[in-house]
């Protein structure tokens, strides 16, 4: 039988959440309202933190970023999503695919580096305040800003690259709502081994490295406040930490579940279950774990409010 290189010729075919038709307006429902919910606190979180000066610090600095990325990483997704789940056809060519996919992980990559910089200032407000303005200077935080992007995006690329260059034969079914690595390679019938060697290790360069960033920030973080004598003094010490150790374990818990495992254990729908946890819940969720556990952004909230009254 002669096949034919879908990847070229028609592009690939998004199933989506849910192939029945009974359940594409009511998920298209829901997924409206998360992703503009999701724009719009993040958008509030954005500009509560330029409008008070007293929020012009390291940690915000990060957390604005972060609420910037997770804009853009969730509009790479939803509303192409939402398109499809009131379209009959759900086509997306290669080329709209793997920009999807290179936005995807350059976003989502940005993410993870983001939250380990959160992790890091916080490690140098607790264990060495004295040198905090010294270490977290507006330079040094744009540099790991820039950073971020930098490894990111190179690579996002190196995986579009190794992509590109597959050949698509059979089925052109991608059993999941965007381009996901994983679910696009099951697709070639081309030799996969060598991008399954680059995942396994860029992902564990990538990803493990701001995690494991993370992890040793807050066991040097544990030790410190242990050693504080006040239980006030403790509580003040780990209430600075508790928003940004839910939105780790949030986005961590799901990256980690759909990812470090081979593609021969690669489930759909308990995997798309997992992917819309970091993908859409985690980015919806953040404005409101940051601003209902933060006094300081509660402050800011009301003063953005009582501006806008005015």
């Amino acid at each position: 039988m002669e096949t034919k290189n879908y990847s070229s010729e028609s592009g690939f075919v998004l199933l989506g959440i849910s192939s029945s038709p009974q359940l594409q307006k009511p998920l298209f429902a829901i997924f409206l309202i998360m992703y503009l919910v999701t724009v719009v606190g993040n958008v509030l979180i954005i500009l509560v933190i330029q409008s008070d000066s007293r929020l012009h610090t390291p940690m915000y600095f990060f957390l604005s970023n972060l609420s910037f990325t997770d804009i853009c990483f969730t509009t790479v997704i939803v509303p192409n999503m939402l398109a499809n789940l009131l379209s009959e056809t759900k086509v997306i060519s290669f080329v709209g695919c793997l920009i999807q996919m290179y936005f995807f992980m350059a976003f989502a990559n940005t993410d993870s580096y983001l939250l380990a910089s959160m992790a890091i200032d916080r490690l140098v407000a607790i264990c060495n305040p004295f040198h905090y303005e010294r270490v977290m200077n507006p330079r040094r935080c744009l540099l790991m800003l820039l950073g971020s992007c930098t490894i990111s995006h190179l690579h996002s690329l190196l995986r579009v690259l190794l992509m590109s260059r597959l050949s698509f034969c059979a089925s052109h079914v991608i059993k999941h709502f965007f381009c996901d690595t994983q679910p696009v390679l099951k697709l070639s019938c081309s030799d996969t081994s060598s991008n399954q060697i680059v995942v396994m290790t860029e992902t564990l360069a990538v990803i493990t490295t701001p995690f494991l960033c993370i992890l040793f920030s807050y066991l040097r973080i544990i030790i410190t406040v242990l050693r504080i004598p006040s239980a006030a003094g403790k509580w003040k010490a780990f209430s600075t930490c508790g928003s940004h150790l839910t939105v780790v374990a949030l986005f961590y818990g799901s990256v980690i579940y759909v990812y470090f495992r081979p593609l021969s254990m690669y489930s759909v729908v308990k995997d798309r279950v997992a992917t819309v946890m970091y993908t859409v819940v985690t980015p919806m969720l953040n404005p409101f774990i940051y601003s209902l556990r933060n006094k300081d952004m509660k402050r800011g909230l009301i003063k953005l409010r009582d501006r806008i009254h005015s």
